[in-house]
Formats: C-alpha cells, sequence, structure tokens
C-alpha cells in the first residue's frame, strides 16, 4: 500500500492556515490599539469580504443566501465574538486549551451528520492534543473563569459546527467565492455588534492599518480559502486536528520574536502536538492499492 500523493499535498496546504492564524497574537498585541475585539473582528472580515466579492462578481443564490449567512455566522461571527470574550476573561494558556476540544467535537459531529465512523485512534490524537497544548501554554497561575471557559467551548462548539456543514452542504461554486460569501456575511454579522457595544475606533496609525491588513488579507481571506478547499478535499476530522499547529506557531513566535523562554515541559507539549496532529493524519489518511503485477499469459502447447 502507498498513501496518495495528491492527498498529502492538499493537507500541507491546509496546514499554512493555522499556522498562519497563530501569528494573529502577536499581530494584534504589536500593531492594534487594546479594547476593541468585535471591531476588530469586523474589520478582519468584511473588508476582505468585500474584496473578494468584488473580484468573483458573483452573490449566493437560492438557499446559498440563508447557508452563506449561517456558515458566516459559525466560522466568523460568532466564533471570533466567544474567542474574544475567552480570551479576555481567561489566561491564554487556559482559553487555548479550551479551544483545543475542537477536533473532539468535529469527530462527533462527523459521525452525527456525515456518517463517518468514530475512530478510537482519531479520538486519541484529540486528547493528546489537547495536553500537548495544555503542556505548551498554561500556566501555574492559570485561572478558571466561567464565563470565559463557557465561551471557549461555545467558540469551539460554533467552528466545529461550520467546518462539518461546510462539508456536508458542499457548496456548488469555487472555494473563492464561497470564501467571500461567508467573510462578507460574518463581517456584516458583527457590524451593529460592533457599532453598539464598543467605543469608536480612534484614528489609526499607519501601525494599525498594516495590522488590520495583514489580518484581513492574509490571516482571513488567505488563510480561509486555503481552509474551505482543505474542507472540500480532506476529512473534516483531519481538518480540525491541524489546528493544534496554531498554539504551537503562537509559542515559536513568543519564542523567537518576543524572546520568551522555552520550558522543558513546553518543550515536550510542542512534541506531543506534533505527534497527536501525525497520528490524527494517519489515522485518516487514505491509501491506494499497489496493483498487482500482470501475470504472464500462459504458453500455447499443441495438444
Amino acid at each position: 500500500m502507498k498513501t496518495n500523493s495528491r492527498y498529502v499535498a492538499d493537507l500541507a496546504t491546509t496546514a499554512l492556515a493555522p499556522a498562519i492564524w497563530g501569528s494573529t497574537y502577536i499581530v494584534t498585541t504589536t500593531f492594534l490599539p487594546a479594547g476593541y475585539p468585535l471591531t476588530v473582528a469586523m474589520l478582519r472580515a468584511l473588508p476582505a469580504g468585500l474584496l473578494l466579492l468584488f473580484l468573483v462578481r458573483k452573490l449566493p443564490f437560492g438557499i446559498w443566501w440563508g447557508r452563506a449567512f449561517v456558515l458566516g455566522a459559525l466560522n466568523f461571527s460568532f466564533f471570533w465574538a466567544m474567542l474574544f470574550v475567552s480570551a479576555y476573561r481567561l489566561p491564554g494558556g487556559v482559553a487555548a486549551t479550551v479551544g483545543a476540544v475542537q477536533p473532539l467535537i468535529v469527530i462527533a459531529l462527523s459521525q452525527l451528520f456525515l456518517g463517518k465512523p468514530v475512530r478510537p485512534l482519531a479520538v486519541l490524537a484529540g486528547l493528546a492534543g489537547m495536553a500537548g497544548v495544555g503542556l505548551l501554554v498554561l500556566t501555574p497561575k492559570a485561572g478558571l473563569d466561567p464565563i470565559g471557559v463557557a465561551a471557549g467551548l461555545a467558540g469551539a462548539v460554533s467552528m466545529a459546527f461550520g467546518t462539518v456543514l461546510t462539508r456536508r452542504w458542499a457548496p456548488p461554486v469555487s472555494n473563492l467565492i464561497f470564501t467571500a460569501w461567508q467573510l462578507t456575511a460574518g463581517g456584516m454579522l458583527l457590524m451593529p455588534f460592533a457599532f453598539f457595544l464598543e467605543p469608536a475606533l480612534p484614528m489609526p496609525t499607519a501601525a494599525n492599518i498594516a495590522g488590520i491588513a495583514y489580518l484581513g488579507l492574509i490571516g482571513a481571506a488567505f488563510t480561509y480559502l486555503l481552509w474551505f478547499r482543505g474542507l472540500s478535499r480532506i476529512e473534516p476530522s483531519a481538518v480540525a486536528s491541524l489546528g493544534f499547529l496554531s498554539p504551537l506557531v503562537a509559542t515559536l513566535l513568543g519564542w523567537l520574536a518576543l524572546g520568551q523562554s522555552l520550558t522543558p515541559v513546553q518543550i515536550g507539549g510542542f512534541a506531543m502536538v506534533l505527534a497527536s496532529v501525525w497520528l490524527s493524519q494517519r489515522t485518516m489518511m487514505p491509501v491506494r492499492p499497489i496493483r498487482p503485477a500482470a501475470l504472464p499469459e500462459p504458453a500455447n502447447h499443441p495438444a
């Protein structure tokens, strides 16, 4: 048996998305003003979605109007809002560990909505990934806030539903068009909440504009194009497990760019996260049988 090389290429391309998402924390804290989570989320989604919509010049049609807004809410509006609530009320390590439950939720939802079998090794990989993230980012002083934990779990459930429904509904358009629809819908849903619940954003500096442009064009439009492309080709549970790469990259960037130290426990968590991602992909990876060699034709003997 041998692995499908196209599958491996799709997997590597999809993995770029959560790897780039790992840079969100350092970009947000370095380039953007603090205290405007919903406004920043809206500015991350809506301009990028409108730009893509302008390029593709194709609006949703029929049932896809409703589905675009449902998926926009699950993958962007509600997910990002809960993510920010969790991040503000919990230490970063606790928030990341709570969010790491998402692959396990995707496994359960895939069985419910897609009829996919629950593979014990995939569940084991998900648990190992959660443990690895915990070792990587938790600190001994990390506290638990019930609202923050509830928000983190709600965000994980939201993204899990968005992941599985994206695969179940299988949009009849290209991934670029599908990304444009969802980003635009998600940004539009965030607008009233950002307007009524947060103060007006101060006059942006050049650094603010650069940060928002990065989060919108690279951290949203480009990465979600790769993410939705992967969901159209790879099992949702295999895609979801790649999300463990996000806290891993965030920790690496903190070490490289901010001079943060890595403890032996964190290095162990780093190794555990990589092992869990490998195990999850190994469990889901399709194999292609090697064709048996053709048997020689029997010789013709005279009677």
